[in-house]
């Protein structure tokens, strides 16, 4: 597959939320104080987290926890060192040390101080950058700009000063290889630096709590988070896969939200006026309601006053896009409806796979799901149609038995997961009944967690792809499919999440009669697999593997600096469907086989080991004549694997025809054609899928050859193409 240079490679211009940089004087000045919800949220999260047993593993916020927290809350705003100067860290230092008492009495003023210093910097180093536009830089000189700042120590401001000139540098050069004019770099890059300090001025008070009480979180365990009433909303639609709105994705560019897309089915699509493009910059509720100008509002305050409950009404003020910026404003009223986020479900196709000398042509079921979802709420009502991962799954397989399909493989790529009712109840579909997965509560206790229907949805051949981003969920899923010798586990090492978080809403000790005060999630529990290994940092192991496209030491658990250890505990009897270890070998041999002559997946190859190479470097040059003969080496490479397609009647790459880098930001590109390409995206050449679903292919022609190797193999089956009797 033609894969790009990685965007956190292209796109190196230096980054908020960050801080500034260097003062003289010694004091620090303040900033807007906490409210009383606050104070109370942070005593709350405290009583959670330090002074109960509801986390699993609690940690005593003592001088130890209070610094790590306070530099977590820095790196939080400057992950990048780049606003913030020594000099400014050294000062901050009294105020580290008050962290654990400031979040204990809900006193935060700290943090409130440090984010006026951060504010400040943001505006000199903006106004900096924006200076230093007046002049084009000197690109004949061999120089590098090293963009990874992840260990190197906080910076003087001279050195500031240096690092901004690179990365403005950077971010003219990568402008000026795409055949930008320099009278058109300077405009771009001016809106943008003036656009990072305005994103910082628009910071609430409500942010700056959060972004303090998640460094304290995050101090405790990497997946214990707070959330604010407003990102807890957010959570439980994503997880429930709906909300009641108007049924548009919305982006904001410049000052204007703009409808990236329209959902298929939503009060939008249905009405058909408003297009992909429009700008909306004005906001009324009810058919009568005063509507409020939205123009320079954060995205977040319009999409609130947008959204309301299921059959209330409300105005939208719009620009069409093709009538531009200036254009007839227009009002239009539509009437709020739940809306189903489809993009986020499980989705279904079939791959025909040819099959080799003396072989038939084997047809596979391909299962693509991103996240283990579910409506908690839905649920909870047994609301007949509420979003279920496994319900969906189940559709598609039933479709799949109609049509007679000779597999199914399971994609789990990039699968973060999500719920774990789901993750028992989707194994589920593909065993009798029997454990899925092994709970451990900080007490000690273990409660094993099992899938009590014996139906099986698919009893035929199995596989299941996963990769670094196949997490939690996902885990548990393809480590109970692999212990059960269920189906085939294919891909690269997973993530390694082995523990159980939980939503805690604050409001409940209070009592408070609306949200107020946000929720918490946290980490209660550790799972195991039934085989009673955890997949803590070590993750699931693939049967097959392929080569592993990010290093773990970059992406995993194990990154994490307190990430609870691996261990193991009893395993717990269960079925053991086959054993798979007879046949690795024969699919391994063919797999080799079929890689070299399969064009897609050496290209993926050769990506993945171009892209490992360049990340290792952690430094661009800011030569033109070396990142021009760079940039014309992969010109030259996307099109003549675009030839070689063409030539041998492959599908062909949607998105060849694009250039390498256009050297913009996700809010400078055209909002329309971006969210094409994004879709085009979706259609790439997968040679990982394909070749998946070949191994699994390969399996079932192997073992319907040969009984004996069969019998080994399945000792359960009792007949061809069933794996699971």
């Amino acid at each position: 597959m033609n894969y790009r240079v990685p965007a956190f490679l292209l796109a190196l211009a230096l980054t908020v939320p960050a801080a500034l940089s260097a003062r003289a004087d010694t004091s620090v000045p303040t900033s807007s104080a906490p409210t009383l919800d606050q104070t109370t949220t942070s005593r709350l999260v405290y009583g959670l987290l330090s002074d109960s047993r509801y986390a699993y593993r609690p940690r005593p916020l003592d001088a130890a926890t209070s610094q790590d927290v306070f530099k977590r809350y820095l790196e939080s705003l400057d992950s990048g060192k780049q606003f913030f100067t020594k000099e400014d860290v050294d000062r901050f230092a009294p105020l580290a040390a008050q962290t654990g008492d400031a979040i204990r009495t809900g006193q935060l003023d700290p943090a409130f101080q440090v984010f006026a210093v951060y504010r400040e910097r943001v505006g000199e180093r903006v106004a900096y950058a924006r200076r230093l536009l007046r002049q084009e830089p000197d690109f004949t000189i061999d120089e590098r700009f090293n963009y990874d700042r992840k260990d190197v120590p906080w910076a003087t401001s001279t050195e500031l000063d240096d690092l901004w000139r690179k990365s403005v540098k950077n971010d003219w050069l990568r402008l000026k290889l795409a055949g930008k004019a320099a009278s058109d770099i300077r405009k771009t890059l001016d809106k943008r630096y003036e656009t990072m300090g305005k994103t910082i001025s628009e910071l609430k008070n409500e942010d700056v709590f959060s972004f303090y009480m998640n460094a304290y979180t995050s101090a405790v365990d990497p997946h214990t988070d707070y959330f604010t009433p407003r990102t807890a909303e957010n959570f439980n639609q994503a997880m429930s896969l709906s909300l009641e709105g108007i049924g548009a994705q919305l982006q904001r560019q410049d000052d204007v939200v703009v409808i990236r897309e329209v959902v298929p089915g939503g009060p939008v699509a249905m009405d058909g006026t408003l297009k992909a493009g429009d700008r909306i910059v004005g906001v009324g509720q009810g058919r009568s309601g005063p509507v409020e100008d939205v123009i320079g509002w954060r995205i977040d305050d319009v999409v609130s006053k947008i959204r309301g409950a299921k059959d209330t009404q409300v105005r939208l003020e719009y620009i069409p896009a093709a009538d531009g910026v200036d254009g007839k404003h227009r009002m239009l009223t539509l009437t709020r409806q739940k809306i189903r986020l489809s993009e986020q479900a499980a989705k279904g196709e079939t791959m025909s796979i040819p099959g080799a000398p003396g072989e038939a042509e084997r047809r596979v079921g391909i299962v693509k799901l991103p996240t283990f979802y579910q409506d908690f709420e839905g649920r909870r009502r047994n609301a007949a149609d509420y979003a279920s991962a496994t319900r969906d799954v189940a559709k598609l397989l039933a479709g799949f038995k109609a049509d007679k399909v000779d597999g199914v493989v399971l994609d789990l790529r990039n699968n973060g997961g999500g719920s774990l009712d789901e993750a028992i109840e989707l194994t589920g579909l593909f065993i009798e009944q029997g454990p899925v997965v092994q709970v451990r509560e900080s007490g000690g206790r273990v409660t094993v967690n099992s899938d009590r229907n014996p139906a099986v949805a698919w009893d035929g051949p199995l596989a299941v792809l996963i990769n670094r981003g196949s997490a939690s969920a996902s885990e548990i899923f393809a480590g109970a499919i692999q212990d059960y010798g269920r189906g085939l586990v294919i891909g690269e090492t997973t993530f390694g999440k082995g523990t159980v978080q939980n939503v805690v809403p604050l409001d409940r000790w209070p009592a408070s009669e609306k949200e107020r005060f946000g929720q918490v999630k946290l980490t209660i529990a550790q799972f195991f697999r039934v085989s009673g290994s955890s997949t803590q940092h070590k993750g699931v192991v693939p049967d097959l593997a392929f080569p592993a496209s990010v290093d773990a030491s970059e992406f995993g658990e194990s990154t994490y600096d307190n990430a609870l250890p691996w261990t193991r505990i009893a395993e717990v009897p269960h079925t053991r469907y086959g054993n798979f270890a007879p046949i690795l070998p024969r699919l391994e041999s063919r797999h080799a086989e079929r890689i070299q002559s399969d064009r897609e997946f050496k290209w993926w190859e050769e990506d993945v080991q171009q892209f490992r190479t360049e990340a290792a470097k952690k430094y661009v040059s800011l030569n033109e004549a070396e990142r021009r003969t760079e940039r014309d080496k992969q010109e030259a490479q996307r099109k003549q694997r675009q030839q070689i397609r063409k030539d041998l009647g492959l599908p062909l790459d949607p998105l060849a025809e694009d250039s390498s880098d256009d050297g913009l930001t996700g809010n400078e590109r055209d909002i329309v054609k971006d969210a094409a390409r994004e879709k085009a995206a979706e259609k790439r050449p997968d040679p990982l899928l394909k070749e998946s679903a070949s191994i699994l292919a390969d399996a079932l022609n192997l073992l319907e050859k040969d009984v004996p190797l069969s019998a080994q193999v399945l000792p359960q089956s009792t007949g061809p193409g069933r794996w699971a009797d």
